[in-house]
């Protein structure tokens, strides 16, 4: 009998940056103005959590951007710094004032972008790439080109940009799925296809219009890119970016990979983006969300209970998070006993059954879950009425034998 194949995928590249774009990219989510204090504090948390690369915001937009740039300039964090640019003399200009270390040159890489936006051929595109890095990296900045609409457009043209970005003096090519429309097979053939032909490192930015910007960013980082842009939540314009959380979790979690990011920092950093941003966080939000380590279901706790690796894919300490078990609808007597257990009471067998239907009739009327409290409260109540009926049963019986006993001695007569 043959031996069942093993994985054939390449392994996950164990050396890849995490750059957080969270200030900038994230910033332009619908509604959201971070003010400079929390800029400050969310750059601060950023790199306690080991992110070495933030992309701090944009420098052309104006007076206030400028200073906020400059005011996280001046904490002299122990991360490199970018600002993001439009591939402009007059963004450049605006990115030497701030003071950063890195910029971002961003150019459309897809025909539609190029036509539409700058009125640009392919041949043009080159030439303003050319110039620009040169000029960028003469004036002494770590330059990384990026290609906006790089999943749209002509893989001959992308591998030509990334020739003339490194010619030029470019440290990195940023490849972008500008408007979500890959997916983790199209995004790994893209980068598997580039990272051969290119001599300097590669990053992949991906947007979550249909969900997979984090699936995405894996595979891409499976083909060979050796960095990847993300924000905290996943916080960005439209449906979003891929979240920070998600893509260190998920690396640690298939490969052990090591991304330098403090996996149990994550739940707080996540905390303090979603008060800045005044967006709540989904209960069901992976890795950070309230619900994620939360069982309800009987089966499932029960099996969690002998071992928690048979409905526990992610170990919640691994994220600075707990496992959690409550009570509801689908909660079984293993479940109810647990956590009436931890409040000092031990279900007693022949309530068992009873206490699950309580339980569930209660849930399904306030559709909600029992607290451990209102459990113990119902418990507490349904040995009060079985004591009191066992001890009407007594009475009963005393009473019975009573009047037999009187009755008797008539009998004899």
């Amino acid at each position: 009998m043959r031996e069942p194949q093993k994985n054939r995928l390449p392994v996950m590249n164990r050396h890849v940056s995490l750059n957080d774009t969270t200030l900038r990219d994230g910033e332009q989510a619908p509604g959201v103005a971070f003010t400079t204090t929390e800029k400050l504090e969310i750059a601060e948390s950023l790199a306690a959590a080991g992110v070495t690369e933030i992309e701090i915001g944009t420098p052309v937009m104006g007076v206030d951007e400028m200073e906020t740039i400059r005011a996280v300039v001046a904490r002299r964090l122990p991360v490199r710094l970018m600002a993001w640019c439009r591939m402009t003399s007059l963004d450049l200009d605006a990115a030497i004032e701030s003071g950063v270390q890195a910029v971002n040159l961003s150019l459309p890489a897809s025909d539609i972008q190029l036509a539409a936006k700058l009125g640009l051929d392919k041949a043009g595109a080159l030439q303003v790439i050319d110039h620009m890095v040169r000029r960028a990296a003469a004036a002494g900045f770590f330059v990384a080109v990026g290609c906006e609409d790089a999943s749209r457009a002509n893989r001959d043209h992308l591998a030509r940009v990334i020739e003339t970005a490194a010619r030029a003096g470019a440290s990195r090519v940023r490849l972008a799925d500008t408007v979500g429309v890959l997916d983790p097979f199209s995004t790994f053939e893209l980068v598997a296809q580039l990272v051969v032909q290119s001599p300097i490192d590669l990053e992949f930015h991906a947007h979550n219009d249909l969900g997979l910007a984090a699936a995405n960013t894996l595979a891409g980082i499976r083909a060979g890119a050796r960095h990847a842009s993300v924000t905290v939540l996943g916080l960005g314009e439209r449906a979003g970016n891929a979240a920070l959380e998600e893509v260190a979790a998920a690396m640690a979690v298939f490969d052990g990979a090591d991304t330098g990011i403090e996996l149990t920092a994550l739940p707080g950093l996540a905390a303090q983006v979603a008060w800045a941003a005044r967006r709540p966080t989904a209960a069901t939000k992976p890795v950070v969300g309230a619900d994620v380590f939360t069982h309800e279901s009987g089966i499932h706790v029960a099996g969690l209970l002998k071992d928690s690796r048979t409905y526990q894919g992610l170990d919640p300490t691994l994220v600075g998070r707990c496992r959690r078990i409550v009570i509801g609808k689908h909660s079984g007597a293993t479940a109810i006993a647990h956590v009436l257990s931890e409040s000092g009471r031990d279900l007693d067998p022949d309530l068992a059954a009873a206490m699950v239907a309580r339980v569930r009739r209660e849930a399904a009327e306030t559709k909600s879950t029992v607290t451990a409290t209102r459990l113990v409260e119902l418990y507490d109540g349904m040995c009060s009425e079985g004591s009191l009926i066992e001890l009407c049963g007594s009475k009963s019986a005393v009473r019975e034998r009573t009047e037999a006993t009187v009755l008797r001695p008539g009998r004899m007569q």
